[in-house]
C-alpha cells in the first residue's frame, strides 16, 4: 500500500523488506539547500526500515554518480583488483557491464574470462564482505538493460535472523565468521586473481550476526564470502552456514527487481544480500554503475584470519596471521598422553 513519509511517496516492494521511492531526484540533490538536505533525511531514514529502497528515473551520469555518493553519503570504496575490467573507468566505480572495453561496441558472452568473473555475482553475496571493513551502502544505477533476464534478487538478512528459533539465534550471536573473496570465486574458477591482486585480499573476519546502530535491529552476516566459522569443526560450521543461507533466500523471501533505465538501486550491504541474474550476454548489452559507500568500521577485532589448512590451494602462503605455535612445555605435555 502507498503512503507518504513527508515529501516522499513510498510503496512497500515485499512485505519483508524493500520500497520504491519517489517524489525525489537526487541528481539534482544540493548541499546548499536546506530543503535537499530534510529530503535526504527522510531518504536515510526509510533506509534504516526498509533496507533496499528503489528509485525511479535517476538519470546519473558517472562523475555525478561518484560525487553524489561521497558528498552526501560519505567515503567510497575503491575496487579490488581482478582479471575483470569493473575498475576500468574509476577505482572508486564499478562498472558492471557485458561491453568489450576494448572498443567497436563488442559484446562479451558467458565463456569470456571477464565473464566468468562476474557471474560470481549470480551467487547470493553482501559487497565487499571480504574486506576487513565490509562496505555499507550500494548505489546501482541502470543505464542499458537486456529485454529479459539480468534482473537483480534481494534478501533481509534481519528477516531471516528474526525467524530462525531462539536457541538457534543464541548460539550464533557471538560467532566470527571467516570471509574471503579468493574463497568465494574459487568456486567459480580457478585463475580470476593474478598474484599481487590474491595477495590484496587476505581472508577476514567478521560477525555472524550484526546489530543496526540506529534500531537495533539484529540480522544475519554472511553469503557466498562467508567460508566457515571459527571454533566449529570445518564441515559442521560449512553445513551451518549453507542451512542458514538456504533458509533466508526460500522463494517467498525474495524480491527480485526488473531494471529499467534510470532505475536506482541503493541497499544495506550490512543486513542485505543479493545476487544478479542471467542474461542473454552474446546478444543484449547490460550496462550498470556501482558506487560503493565504505563501512564504518569492521565488526570484529582483529580483522585479519589465522591460517588454516582449509587455506590451502585457494590463499597464497604468506597472508593471513599464522598459528601461534605451541608452547614447548605444552607441546611435551600432549605428546606424552
Amino acid at each position: 500500500m502507498t503512503e507518504q513519509a513527508g515529501r516522499l511517496t513510498v510503496t512497500p516492494v515485499h512485505s519483508h523488506f524493500g520500497a520504491r521511492v519517489e517524489g525525489i531526484h537526487l541528481p539534482d540533490l544540493s548541499k546548499d539547500d536546506p530543503a535537499a538536505k530534510e529530503l535526504f533525511d527522510e531518504l536515510v531514514a526509510l533506509q534504516q526500515e526498509y533496507s533496499v529502497l528503489v528509485l525511479p528515473d535517476q538519470r546519473f551520469v558517472d562523475e555525478r554518480q561518484m560525487e553524489f555518493t561521497k558528498e552526501w553519503y560519505g567515503p567510497l570504496e575503491t575496487q579490488v583488483g581482478t582479471i575483470g575490467t569493473e575498475a576500468r573507468l574509476h577505482p572508486n566505480l564499478a562498472d558492471w557491464s557485458n561491453v568489450d572495453p576494448e572498443g567497436n561496441g563488442k559484446l562479451l558472452s558467458w565463456s569470456d574470462q571477464r565473464m566468468i568473473y562476474q557471474s560470481g555475482n549470480q551467487v547470493w553475496h553482501s559487497d565487499s564482505s571480504y574486506k576487513p571493513v565490509p562496505a555499507k551502502y550500494s548505489l546501482l544505477s541502470a543505464r542499458e538493460v537486456p529485454p529479459s533476464g539480468g534482473e537483480t534478487q534481494f534478501v533481509s538478512q534481519r528477516h531471516g535472523y528474526e525467524t530462525l528459533p531462539e536457541s538457534l539465534r543464541r548460539e550464533l550471536d557471538d560467532r566470527i565468521v571467516v570471509h574471503s573473496l579468493l574463497y568465494s570465486r574459487s568456486i567459480v574458477a580457478k585463475g580470476l586473481f593474478r598474484p599481487e591482486q590474491e595477495r590484496a585480499i587476505p581472508p577476514t573476519r567478521q560477525s555472524l550476526v550484526r546489530t543496526n546502530p540506529v534500531n537495533g535491529r539484529k540480522g544475519l552476516f554472511i553469503g557466498a564470502h562467508a567460508w566457515y566459522i571459527e571454533d566449529m569443526p570445518y564441515q559442521e560450521s560449512r553445513a551451518l552456514l549453507d542451512d542458514l543461507l538456504a533458509r533466508i533466500t526460500t522463494d517467498d523471501c525474495v524480491y527480485e527487481h526488473r531494471w529499467t533505465p534510470g532505475d536506482l538501486v541503493i541497499w544495506d550491504n550490512r543486513c542485505v544480500l543479493h545476487r544478479g541474474r542471467t542474461w542473454d550476454a552474446a546478444r543484449h548489452r547490460r550496462v550498470l554503475r556501482r558506487t560503493t559507500v565504505a563501512g564504518d568500521g569492521p565488526t570484529a577485532e582483529p580483522t585479519m584470519a589465522t591460517r588454516t589448512p582449509e587455506w590451502d590451494g585457494i590463499v597464497p602462503e604468506g597472508l593471513g596471521v599464522e598459528p601461534a605455535e605451541v608452547p614447548t612445555a605444552a607441546a611435551d605435555e600432549v605428546s606424552a598422553r
